[in-house]
C-alpha cells in the first residue's frame, strides 16, 4: 500500500488503474475492502497478477480474488478441526503409555530420570500460576492439594497446547517409549514421527491465526515413510498436507479420513468450472485432481 494510509476510495481506484476488473461494482469492492483490509486482500489477488508492479493479468476479476478468500477460510476450519482431532489423539497416547511405563510417577513430565535436563529446567515456564489459574480442573487440584508442586500428568498435559506436547514427546529420555507412542501410527522411527507432528503443528498455527493456506510453503519438507510418499512439490506444498493429515487420521478413525478428504474435496469442487480459481487451486496447492 505504498508508504502512506490510503482510503478505500483511492484503494479502489488503484485496483482499477491496475486492470483489475471490479466485476461485483465498486460499491462491494468498497464494502469488502473495509471489512476484510486491502493488505489482507492482497493475498488473494497477487495470483492474478502479473508482474511485480502488481499490474493485473487481462480478464483478472474482483470476484475471483474474493471467492479464493472465502475458500482459503473454509479451508481452514476444516483443516484445524481434523489437526485438533489428531492433536487430541497424540496426547491421549503419550499420556497413556508414559503414564502406565511409569506407574509409580504420576508426575513424570518433571522427573529428571526420565525427562531431559534442558526441558526440566524450562518445565516452570510451562507450568507457572497463570497456567495453572487458567485451567479450573488445576486450578481446584492445586487448591486441594497445596503441596502438590505439579499436577498428574493425566491432568496437567491435559491443558498443555500441541507443540508443549510435541516437545515433551522429544524430551523423553527413553527412546523405546518414544517409539512405542510412534508405532501407534504405523511408523517405527520417531524422528520421522517428529518431522510429521511438526510441520502439522505449523499448519496448524497458520490456521488459528488466519494465514493463508492455498499457497503453504512448509520450511521443512515432509519425510517419506512406508505407505506415505511425498514427491516433487508435494513434500511442501498444501496437498503434501492434505495427504499427511489423512494419513494421520487413518491411524485414529477411516471415518474420519474419509470425512475429511470429502469436505476438503467439497469445497474445491465448487470452483471446479472457475478457470482462474482451477489454476491457482493445481499450481499453487497442487491439488491437480478434485
Amino acid at each position: 500500500m505504498g508508504k502512506r494510509a490510503t482510503t478505500i476510495s483511492e484503494q479502489v481506484q488503484k485496483l482499477k488503474d491496475r486492470g483489475m476488473h471490479l466485476n461485483l461494482g465498486e460499491d462491494k469492492a468498497k464494502e469488502v475492502l473495509f471489512d476484510i483490509g486491502y493488505y489482507r486482500m492482497g493475498f488473494y489477488w497477487n495470483p492474478l497478477e502479473q508482474n511485480k508492479d502488481h499490474h493485473f493479468k487481462e480478464g483478472a476479476k474482483f470476484s475471483d480474488a474474493l471467492d479464493l478468500y472465502y475458500l482459503d477460510s473454509d479451508l481452514r476450519h476444516v483443516f484445524i478441526k481434523f489437526l485438533n482431532r489428531i492433536e487430541v489423539n497424540f496426547k491421549t497416547k503419550l499420556i497413556y503409555e508414559a503414564s502406565n511405563h511409569y506407574q509409580a510417577k504420576p508426575t513424570w513430565f518433571a522427573d529428571p530420570s526420565i525427562m531431559k535436563k534442558g526441558f526440566i529446567n524450562q518445565l516452570p515456564k510451562y507450568y507457572d500460576e497463570r497456567f495453572k489459574n487458567n485451567n479450573t480442573a488445576l486450578k481446584n487440584h492445586h487448591k486441594k492439594y497445596i503441596n502438590q508442586i505439579y499436577a498428574p500428568a493425566w491432568k496437567a498435559l491435559e491443558f498443555m497446547p500441541f507443540g508443549s506436547i510435541l516437545t515433551i514427546y522429544k524430551n523423553l529420555k527413553s527412546e523405546e517409549l518414544q517409539k512405542k507412542i510412534c508405532k501407534h501410527y504405523d511408523l517405527r522411527n520417531q524422528h520421522y514421527f517428529d518431522n510429521h507432528i511438526r510441520n502439522l503443528i505449523a499448519v496448524r498455527n497458520i490456521c488459528a491465526h488466519g494465514g493463508q493456506l492455498f499457497d503453504l510453503q512448509l520450511a521443512k519438507a515432509n519425510t517419506d515413510i512406508y505407505g506415505l510418499k511425498f514427491t516433487g512439490k508435494e513434500k511442501n506444498n498444501l496437498y503434501g498436507v492434505f495427504k499427511l493429515i489423512k494419513y494421520y487420521l487413518s491411524k485414529i478413525s477411516s471415518d474420519r479420513e474419509n470425512e475429511f478428504s470429502a469436505k476438503v474435496l467439497s469445497l474445491l469442487q465448487v470452483h471446479k468450472s472457475n478457470a482462474a480459481l482451477t489454476d491457482i487451486i493445481e499450481t499453487k496447492a497442487g491439488f491437480l485432481s478434485f
